[in-house]
């Protein structure tokens, strides 16, 4: 039997375990919906790991992306998965992440240090800089009518950094040169930063992975 059913399995029993945690967690311990909405997007890009580990091909690998785009759509307007939504109307990130995860499944399939290297900065980077943001920035700056902090640009960079490079070093089927991948991730970090600063209404999950794909297919071989 092919590895992809199995995998199917398994993703779509993880991504509801992380849905059913991030409830419980607003339910019964009182966390607010901000923090199980950043839990759930970081639980959801670190599957990128389980996509490119776990299945063979990609057109099985697309699936649960795509399902969770109409999945999130329909909780978006029934409420139905309230650890993750706001309230707010045109708040699509939930919606646009998984087609961002699944086009980068498809153009980036072969290449599997750089299709997940490509999630990092919007998984980590923009869930915690919006923490800091939210808790500790004080210097803030507007730029094409969205208001960011400098504190959370700074975590942005910094966690965007890390988390790029992870993937890099451990995924790549052939060792890359340190200073060369320590600086394509810088490169993808700081595109992040000025992308996410100008992104309103959610579209930085659509233009933040577009961004990183483009910075790291261009600088990496």
């Amino acid at each position: 039997m092919s590895q992809d059913w199995p995998a199917l399995f398994i993703a779509f029993a993880y991504v509801f375990a992380m849905l059913g945690i991030a409830e419980g967690l607003r339910r019964w311990r009182g966390y607010s919906v901000e923090f199980t909405r950043k839990f759930i997007h970081i639980a959801v890009g670190m599957w990128a790991f389980g996509t490119v580990l776990l299945f063979e091909h990609r057109t099985f690998a697309i699936i649960p992306p795509l399902a969770f785009v109409a999945i999130n759509a329909l909780s978006y307007w029934r409420g139905m998965f309230k650890a993750m939504e706001t309230g707010e109307r045109g708040q699509l990130g939930t919606i646009y992440f998984p087609i961002s995860f699944a086009v980068l499944i498809w153009l980036l399939w072969e290449r599997p240090h750089l299709l997940v290297a490509s999630l990092m900065p919007m998984t980590w980077g923009d869930a915690l800089a919006a923490v800091v943001g939210q808790r500790i920035g004080q210097r803030r700056y507007t730029v094409a009518g969205s208001t960011r902090s400098l504190e959370g640009s700074v975590v942005l960079f910094l966690i965007s950094w890390a988390a790029t490079l992870v993937p890099l070093v451990l995924l790549a089927p052939e060792p890359l040169d340190p200073a060369a991948t320590a600086g394509a991730a810088a490169v993808t970090a700081l595109g992040a930063v000025v992308v996410e600063a100008i992104s309103p209404w959610g579209i930085d999950n659509l233009t933040v992975p577009a961004v990183s794909a483009l910075a790291l297919v261009l600088i990496l071989p």
